[in-house]
């Protein structure tokens, strides 16, 4: 998860009783829904944490894409991107370890901890599968799908009209495909829609508007 999308809110927000919807805001301002479920587990990098060794993450990506039936090329694209190889990495809207799983989507995929190497590749790469999987091998959509939740992609019948989603598939593409100057392809179908706005009153309840609630 990225930024937070209206399809993401609406997969949060219906989460079960057991997994407990959250809404932080960061010191920049952002905020951030996350489910922390029964365990009511933080996350944090670990201070003790071991850096793995290039060769280590190689090996890593070698046994995950076979065990999802990814190109490894694909998923060393993708950690490219989203961290850079840092297995440290967290975003400023808390996205952790080399493949920046979001609290929400590391639970879900049972990675207890998402700065450990080996969690966070068999995570990531089960949840590109997914999303290659869902989309039909479209790189396009499934690479968007990761970056902004399948629940966008289908709102919007293609790659959503988010600059960060636009930006972020291109330059998956580039490295994977070693195109420097790919752009995604005019026949992608996108429809550009209202920009959403979630905010949560001072009952609790999350509100969700297509203006600022300061501007209604």
């Amino acid at each position: 998860m990225r930024v937070l999308s209206l399809g993401l809110a609406l997969a949060l927000v219906s989460l079960p009783a057991a997994a407990e919807v959250k809404l932080k805001v960061l010191d920049d301002g952002t905020r951030v829904m996350y489910n922390e479920g029964r365990s009511r587990r933080t996350y944090g990098p670990p201070r003790n944490a071991t850096p793995r060794s290039s060769e280590e993450l190689e090996s890593l990506v070698a046994k995950y894409s076979a065990m999802r039936s990814l190109d490894p090329d694909l998923v060393r694209a993708v950690i490219q991107v989203e961290s850079g190889g840092q297995t440290m990495a967290l975003s400023n809207k808390g996205a952790m370890g080399l493949m920046q799983l979001m609290p929400g989507t590391a639970s879900e995929l049972a990675v207890d901890d998402p700065y450990d190497a080996e969690q966070n590749v068999s995570g990531g790469t089960r949840y590109l599968s997914r999303m290659l999987d869902l989309f039909n091998g479209n790189l396009e959509l499934a690479l968007s799908g990761y970056n902004a939740g399948p629940e966008a992609v289908n709102q919007y019948g293609g790659v959503p009209p988010y600059p960060e989603t636009r930006s972020y598939v291109e330059k998956v593409l580039r490295i994977y495909r070693d195109q420097p100057g790919f752009t995604l392809s005019s026949s992608t179908n996108v429809r550009v829609g209202r920009k959403t706005f979630l905010t949560r009153g001072s009952d609790g309840r999350y509100l969700m508007t297509t203006t600022p609630v300061g501007d209604r």
